[in-house]
């Protein structure tokens, strides 16, 4: 897989755009685009799980009534 390739940014209505070459292709549906300086950084967003989403709330210091 090649790690580097030229491409040439287009117009896109009022976006600036570039056509992603197949071997950069990721597999995701959505992104996300960060600014580092001159640099453009794309990663792909991951779906979690419903455990993984858990585990990144606040933990509850409520005690709940025993039925």
């Amino acid at each position: 897989m090649h790690t580097e390739r030229h491409v040439r940014f287009f117009r896109n209505g009022r976006n600036q755009a570039l056509c992603i070459p197949r071997e950069f292709e990721m597999n995701a549906e959505e992104a996300i685009m960060r600014r580092e300086g001159d640099r453009l950084i794309i990663e792909p967003v991951r779906k979690r799980g419903l455990l993984a989403t858990l585990a990144t709330l606040p933990t509850l210091d409520e005690n709940f009534p025993n039925f």
